[in-house]
């Protein structure tokens, strides 16, 4: 026997419900319906009364005259219109002011003008939809006065820190072409001019590199390697300046593999180890942890030394930005926008904590890359 098909019940998708902002542009849309409405009615009220008037004072023919009635809605019409566009101009500029307002405020803020802000009073600001309106437009105001300062922050730091060994080279130059300089000097000059040459050209080769990494949409070259090993070949490439500062490193960790760009992540531990030998003391400690959990791992670099300010914390991830204001330790404020940029490539974390005389900063990556251009 031939089995029979069960035909399958169609399953009925239910309708999707109205979201809560649909419900808010439906209840906006509503108000001004009825706000027209109402003009609408008062016009046709109006015109009838007028109507009626008129009638009675004999200026339109009374009600048993042939075609009366004609007359009346003729005359009705008449009236409504022009009565409701008197209405119209008169109460338009109630309705409208917020979007008079609101437009007011977009030209000021396209002006440059950043510090202004939109509040359509305690009546109108009850509505959600305004609510939104003022809140959206003011969170953007907010945003771009951030970005303004930022960018002002950029210009005048990144002026600095080229202006200064240009300075000192043109200086020392001028120097060594006077002569008269004792053997000793015009050595110790030429080392100095090579040493601000060198600077300079560091600083230009991490801004390019900066640039290219923040230009960057998709993480490529990922593949699987020992982090451990990495991270103590990036401590040995500093030998020079912690053994300078006789500095003891504490590097306390078990040995742990991540797919990632191993080239990217090399410039990240160089920069941060770099940072923590550049603000420790002499004869401090530097040590570096690392932790690792189910889907990610953590790498924990602390020193001591001066705290970092609360107010400079976040600061400090922004390009040429150094919490010294004296501009007295070297460095140019890149590596950290740079390490900020790498470790958002590979959906990881940055943070930075300060306290009791110790700063830490730790970085979470994911152990595995799910989205990435594999090319190992």
């Amino acid at each position: 026997m031939k089995a029979k098909k069960m035909n399958k019940p169609l399953l009925r998708r239910r309708p999707a419900k109205p979201s809560d902002e649909q419900r808010r542009r439906f209840s906006l849309t509503l108000f001004f319906t009825i706000v027209v409405f109402c003009v609408l009615l008062a016009a046709v009220g109006l015109a009838a009364t007028a109507v009626y008037v008129f009638s009675e004072i004999g200026v339109i023919g009374g009600m048993d005259e042939e075609f009366s009635l004609s007359t009346i809605l003729i005359s009705m019409g008449i009236i409504s219109i022009f009565i409701g566009a008197v209405l119209s101009l008169l109460l338009a500029k109630f309705p409208l002011t917020p979007f008079h307002e609101l437009i007011n405020r977009i030209n000021r803020l396209a002006a440059g003008d950043f510090k202004t802000r939109i509040s359509f009073g305690k009546g109108l600001s009850a509505h959600p939809t305004f609510r939104e309106i003022s809140d959206s437009f003011n969170k953007l105001a907010e945003e771009l006065e951030h970005t303004e300062l930022l960018r002002s922050d950029f210009v005048n730091n990144f002026s600095h820190e080229f202006k200064t060994p240009i300075v000192s080279i043109a200086g020392l130059a001028k120097l060594v072409n006077k002569g008269n300089l004792s053997p000793e000097q015009h050595a110790q000059y030429l080392t100095a001019i090579e040493e601000e040459s060198m600077r300079l050209a560091a600083m230009a080769t991490n801004v390019l590199y900066l640039t290219k990494v923040e230009n960057q949409a998709i993480l490529s070259d990922v593949s699987r390697f020992n982090l451990s090993e990495q991270i103590r070949s990036s401590v040995l490439l500093l030998e020079n300046k912690w053994t300078a500062k006789e500095i003891e490193l504490s590097l306390d960790f078990d040995e742990y593999t991540i797919e990632a760009n191993e080239e990217m992540l090399k410039e990240v531990w160089i920069n941060l180890v770099d940072n923590a030998i550049k603000f420790s003391p002499v004869r401090a400690t530097v040590s570096i942890e690392v932790a690792k959990t189910e889907r990610s791992v953590s790498v924990a670099i602390t020193n001591t030394g001066s705290e970092i300010r609360e107010e400079d914390v976040q600061k400090i991830w922004n390009k040429f930005y150094q919490s010294d204001h004296s501009h007295a330790t070297q460095g140019n404020g890149v590596g950290l926008a740079i390490v900020r940029r790498i470790v958002e490539l590979h959906g990881g974390k940055a943070k930075v904590e300060s306290h009791n005389g110790a700063v830490t900063f730790t970085i979470s990556l994911p152990l595995r890359q799910g989205n990435s251009t594999r090319t190992k």
